[in-house]
């Protein structure tokens, strides 16, 4: 085969295990061979609707089997994927499509009302509903195979950054960069061929996509794709499909644990519990150990497809709440402001490079400039490294709070209050202090039905936390604003719970 990316897994699987189960949805199966026959046919209907090699394919919609077909699809032609976030409004979804300068969008039936009021300022020209019209479209399609020649170093994706600050960038993912995250994973976490993993983070996220789907198709398991997650319905599924593999960003995993069905439910045919997306707070990593299940965790981004650190079943106790040592094919370094190296337990920032690591931002060089030094792509995050190697993260270094000429790191805080048996989810941010520039605020989500007291929980953290890092104010909250992918928003909740509108009395 003259295509060396992601468009030529479909055949390299078919061709090995065409009979095996790639996908389940609901009650529809999908054999590799039947993936591989579809993808064909919508490559031939995209390419003779007009797209090329180079060009960019949009998906709208949520964990369906034309996602994946959709892109390989784009894989096989040489063109570009592009996902779109479902939870995105109109003007912010007509702003990635005029962006990535798309010129043809699949989308699922749910939006059609959406697409259709969609500026008509981009570049897109052909839309396809999936649903009836997609089916007949791949029903008149040639089967021809297509062998379009594309290497390791063409870009397969282009995935738009949570934008929990400003515009969102589209990071340009290679090919060679999702082989090679998909190669880490394998490496790492010990994938075989009878996986049967569990799709219910959002394939438009990039870890739901590269850190779970695509290695688990490279190896030729099964994956059930959910178009959203649900706690109950997640153990109605384990238990069916006997579940083997499983990823999650915290917020998930935490409304499993305190679901009802959680102390009783059959689990046994779990082995691999991967989490990410955010810090993982030491509270949820014990819940999952006393319940005798393996909880990995680990950390990346985006622009690094985005495996960077992994913590292994062997450490996951003795290194709980690290996100452990660098994958196989990844280099990581924690870096002072001048980019010297960190001492051992000293605070900086997180560099990182490998064949894993996008080239840049699409239409951005001075952004990609800007975040690289040397070819190590600076993440903005704060971390320490043990003197074992192993790396824990801080929080982000924007979101440190400078109090009286103290470092504080709200992800530690907020690790001690989810530890509060009546608090589901809580964020610190800095507030104005005229006495120490700054200081603390926690913003928390009480259990339901508790009427939490602010005094009560500002003492819990007595005697656990340095005083200056106590929060000096505590508010409550129903929720907190979060991306469709489980990240913290901290610039909305500052915007409302910062400044001096709030103290510790109101709720």
């Amino acid at each position: 085969m003259r295509n060396e990316g992601l468009g030529s897994w479909p055949a390299r699987r078919a061709r090995k295990t065409p009979h095996r189960t790639a996908l389940i949805h609901g009650d529809t199966t999908l054999t590799y061979a039947g993936l591989y026959e579809r993808t064909t046919r919508l490559a031939h209907a995209l390419r003779d609707s007009g797209v090329r090699r180079g060009d960019r394919i949009a998906y709208l919609g949520p964990n369906h089997p034309s996602y994946l077909e959709t892109l390989f699809a784009a894989g096989t032609l040489g063109a570009v994927f592009v996902p779109l976030n479902t939870r995105l409004a109109a003007p912010e979804l007509a702003y990635q499509l005029t962006d990535s300068g798309a010129k043809a969008l699949v989308y699922g039936p749910s939006f059609a009302g959406l697409v259709a009021g969609l500026p008509g300022n981009s570049d897109v020209r052909t839309y396809v509903e999936v649903g009836a019209e997609y089916d007949q479209l791949l029903g008149a399609a040639s089967g021809e195979a297509i062998d379009e020649p594309v290497t390791a170093d063409d870009t397969c994706i282009i995935m738009y950054t949570s934008g929990t600050t400003g515009r969102p960038k589209g990071a340009m993912l290679t090919h060679g960069n999702l082989t090679w995250n998909a190669v880490n994973v394998l490496v790492d976490q010990d994938l075989i061929a009878d996986e049967r993993a569990l799709v219910s983070a959002p394939l438009f996220h990039t870890a739901g996509l590269n850190m779970l789907t695509l290695p688990v198709l490279l190896k030729g398991g099964t994956c059930v794709l959910v178009e959203a997650f649900d706690p109950a319905a997640t153990f109605d599924l384990i238990e069916r499909h006997r579940i083997t593999f499983m990823f999650g960003v915290p917020t998930m995993f935490e409304h499993v644990a305190r679901h009802p069905r959680w102390a009783d439910a059959d689990l046994s045919s779990l082995r691999m519990l991967s989490c990410g997306g955010s810090p993982v707070p030491t509270p949820l990593i014990a819940a999952y150990q006393e319940r005798g299940l393996t909880f990995l965790q680990g950390y990346g981004m985006t622009e690094a497809s985005p495996g960077v650190l992994f913590l292994d079943a062997e450490h996951a106790v003795t290194k709980a709440g690290s996100a452990g040592v660098p994958h196989f094919f990844s280099d990581v370094r924690v870096v002072r402001p001048d980019l010297a190296p960190a001492e051992t337990g000293e605070t900086g920032e997180v560099v990182v490079r490998g064949p894993h690591v996008m080239p840049g931002y699409w239409g951005l060089p001075d952004e990609t400039a800007a975040v690289f030094h040397d070819g190590w792509f600076r993440s903005g995050d704060a971390a320490r490294i043990d003197e074992d190697g192993y790396v824990t993260i801080v929080d982000r270094i924007k979101d440190m709070i400078i109090s009286g000429g103290e470092n504080i790191y709200p992800a530690e805080i907020e690790d001690q209050l989810l530890a509060h048996p009546d608090i589901v989810e809580c964020a610190v941010i800095g507030v104005p202090d005229e006495k120490w520039g700054e200081v603390p605020r926690a913003v928390v989500v009480p259990r339901e039905d508790v009427a939490l007291d602010p005094d009560e929980v500002l003492a819990s953290l007595a005697g656990r936390l340095a005083k200056y890092k106590i929060p000096k104010s505590v508010v409550l909250a129903d929720e907190l604003p979060r991306t469709a992918s489980g990240k913290l928003l901290k610039s909305r909740v500052r915007k409302r719970y910062g400044a001096n509108s709030q103290s510790k009395e109101d709720t």
